[in-house]
């Protein structure tokens, strides 16, 4: 288990932020930590990397407690919290040739995350200079130029745009080829878009623990697609099994289909077919909305 978290609970004085929270996570895997504002999400995110202790309970990284051995968790464990924490009068190679000599890894490894975070045209100006898709993306390299085995995201994608969104989301995706991600948001779209698994928390207690394929009905899906022009609900619902069409915003569809099999493929022969290019194209959990309301409401 590349994490292993056994009956945690974290009091603030009286407040209790987390109660006996059990689960582990398995290697290269994305799992979605998802709860609503004030759920204990964070609390949690800090205890796995060693920044917090908890009350009671014990955490693991790769092996390594929390606790009784900081130093090594950290060594294994990349973390991007919340609220960025970056010096703004730095410069992107800067503040991450600083970063390198904590962890002493070589220059090469700068010019490396650089690279694979999409950095490149912006790794001469002052953090400050930068919007906050790439602000992120600095952090994220920060994260990364230890090479650590788990990766820990805090609300990952707040605050960027539709263009940064799609990119950050493939970043993370790839990484979790051969990392573990644990990301927490409480944004579905992200959730689905990203990850593998999701572990759903209220009110400091794990409610839910499920694979998404686990969720999936079935009997009907939900598709959204973004072309680069308007197109008239009625052309969308001649696509095979098309039974509603929803236009949620600018050049955004919800296509749902009575269907079993995915149909995201007819949907990209039908951009093909009118000269549409898909900007982005997914399923909807449908079934995750639903688990998430009754569960934290």
């Amino acid at each position: 288990m590349s994490i292993n978290v056994k009956d945690i609970t974290k009091l603030y004085g009286t407040q209790k932020a987390l109660d006996q929270v059990s689960f582990s996570v398995n290697s290269a895997e994305v799992v979605g930590f998802l709860g609503p504002n004030g759920a204990g999400k964070s609390t949690m995110m800090k205890i796995l990397t060693a920044y917090l202790d908890p009350t009671h309970g014990t955490a693991s990284i790769n092996g390594y407690n929390t606790l009784n051995a900081k130093q090594e968790v950290q060594k294994r464990v990349g973390y991007l919290p919340e609220h960025n924490p970056l010096y703004l009068d730095m410069y992107v190679k800067e503040y991450l040739k600083f970063n390198a000599q904590i962890y002493k890894v070589p220059q090469q490894r700068i010019e490396d995350v650089i690279a694979l975070t999409g950095l490149t045209p912006e790794c001469h100006k002052k953090i400050g200079q930068l919007s906050k898709g790439y602000r992120q993306r600095v952090g994220l390299a920060a994260a990364l130029l230890h090479d650590p085995e788990v990766l820990i995201l805090d609300e990952p994608t707040t605050g960027l745009d539709p263009n940064q969104l799609i990119d950050i989301r493939q970043l993370i995706k790839s990484l979790g080829k051969t990392k573990t991600v644990f990301l927490s948001t409480h944004i579905m779209q992200e959730v689905e878009a990203m990850c593998d698994r999701v572990i759903i928390i209220n009110k400091g207690k794990i409610v839910a623990d499920k694979y998404l394929n686990d969720l999936q009905d079935g009997t009907s899906q939900i598709v959204v697609a973004e072309f680069d022009y308007r197109v008239e609900d009625a052309f969308l619902l001649k696509l095979p099994q098309a039974t509603h069409v929803k236009n949620t915003h600018d050049f955004v569809y919800e296509i749902t289909f009575s269907a079993s099999k995915d149909m995201r493929s007819h949907v990209f022969d039908f951009a093909h077919d009118n000269d549409l290019k898909i900007l982005q194209l997914y399923q909807k959990n449908v079934s995750l909305e639903t688990l998430f309301r009754e569960l934290t409401s």
